[in-house]
């Protein structure tokens, strides 16, 4: 269970999320970053979540559902799971007297995706901002 408040924090000032893993996630995350973006706005818009998570994991992963697998998108090399704060709640990974202190966190969706990272020991939510308009892939 995620119950630190450095755990709900802004991830990318956390000294846990080293270079290794900002350089890892962010060369894939602008893989990917149209297709998080729209889901977002679509969990949000169709009354699911005001607070969509996307579990991000080089392995099989059993947290919401399947949205990215490994090499779907120009080559990603992550696994880019749906979800939402209700369903960490649900499965306890934010302890419920958390819930306000994430709501405090979240940062807007039009702006940032969360990303929840599970990289063997390593798990943390990150926070990372959507490429700007007009910032596109290059194969």
């Amino acid at each position: 269970m995620i119950e630190d408040y450095t755990a709900l924090s802004n991830a990318p000032n956390s000294p846990d999320l080293n270079g290794k893993y900002l350089g890892l996630i962010s060369s894939d995350f602008i893989k990917v970053a149209d297709a998080l973006k729209e889901a977002s706005y679509q969990i949000k818009k169709r009354g699911f979540s005001d607070f969509p998570i996307f579990v991000t994991s080089q392995r099989p992963i059993e947290i919401g559902q399947k949205l990215i697998g490994v090499g779907e998108l120009h080559e990603n090399k992550w696994n880019y799971h749906a979800s939402m704060m209700e369903e960490f709640v649900q499965r306890k990974l934010i302890a419920e007297e958390n819930m306000e202190l994430f709501v405090q966190n979240f940062k807007d969706i039009e702006e940032f995706a969360c990303l929840f990272v599970v990289d063997g020991q390593f798990t943390n939510f990150v926070f990372i901002p959507f490429p700007e308009e007009g910032s596109e892939i290059r194969e």
